[in-house]
């Protein structure tokens, strides 16, 4: 009996990627067709055989698989319990068509980095809360897919670096934290190159841009409920989609919930302020008097 594919498709709100698939077939084999974007394939289990001008390729994991635009091409499942595949569909915004001979001689790339870089971009884009974080790892993807397809591309490990770009991005980062700014926007607005930009503000203070604006988020929210807000209002108010997107950052950042601050996670007044004092006794004449003596039992 023929098996129904289980598919999932949808058109992310991250700049370059037009659509993302998730789908298992069983049976399912795809005739010569071509897409007008590349397709970043990769093959979580089973394996498919597919033909790409003329040469017959193979595609399992860990294999990161890259067929270019308008390029007919096939596919078939190579076991009997079929194929489970991830495709990411890019314009060419960020590959060019100069990369589409050199793509069509060498579609199958064996990277270790590179499919964990495309793996944790499918799991951004299925949360779909994190644009930056999605653009900040495309933007790591596809520099390693343009060094593979051209070795031009590949950035010089002495390339000089210009922390002032950083600085640039960090104010930028600074004025829009809670709005939050894409890395497409930021690129418009700095003159430089996405991938650049990422790498320059890692290397100049240790951490990515979206870890940057989830650690300002998680600080301001910190603020926010030692004053008594609600988790929830705190979220939205410093840019979260929702307290459990908060919960989640929070707590990862600082080993606990959200529900720690507020009125009712203070101790009594007494253990914060230790033992009271005792008493003094005032006699006449305005005079102190101990107190009396604790009475003695008799002998």
């Amino acid at each position: 009996m023929r098996k129904h594919p289980d598919v999932r498709a949808w058109s992310p709100s991250v700049g370059g990627i037009t659509e993302v698939l998730h789908a298992r077939f069983t049976d399912h084999s795809y005739p010569m067709h071509l897409h007008d974007t590349w397709a970043l394939l990769v093959v979580d289990d089973g394996a498919v055989r597919y033909d790409l001008d003329g040469r017959e390729h193979d595609a399992f994991r860990p294999v990161v698989t890259l067929l270019p635009p308008h390029v007919p091409h096939n596919g078939a499942p190579m076991t009997p319990h079929g194929f489970r595949k991830r495709v990411l569909y890019l314009d060419s915004s960020y590959l060019d068509d100069r990369l589409v001979g050199p793509a069509v001689a060498r579609p199958r790339l064996v990277d270790p980095l590179l499919w964990r870089r495309i793996d944790q971009l499918h799991d951004l884009l299925a949360e779909s809360r994190d644009d930056l974080a999605a653009e900040s790892r495309l933007a790591l993807v596809t520099e390693r897919l343009r060094a593979h397809l051209d070795r031009r591309a590949a950035p010089s490990p002495g390339a000089p670096h210009d922390p002032r770009i950083a600085h640039r991005l960090r104010d930028l980062l600074e004025e829009r934290v809670v709005e939050g700014v894409s890395l497409r926007e930021a690129s418009l607005a700095l003159h430089a190159n996405a991938t650049y930009l990422v790498r320059a503000f890692s290397r100049e203070y240790g951490i990515g841009p979206h870890q940057y604006v989830i650690s300002r988020r998680v600080d301001l929210a910190r603020r926010l409920l030692r004053d008594g807000l609600p988790a929830g209002q705190a979220a939205a108010a410093v840019g979260f989609y929702d307290q459990s997107h908060l919960n989640r950052h929070f707590k990862r950042i600082l080993g606990f919930s959200p529900g720690r601050y507020g009125p009712a996670s203070r101790p009594p007044a007494r253990s914060r302020r230790g033992p009271a004092p005792v008493p003094s006794q005032a006699g006449h004449g305005g005079r102190t008097v101990p107190p009396p003596p604790a009475a003695r039992r008799p002998a």
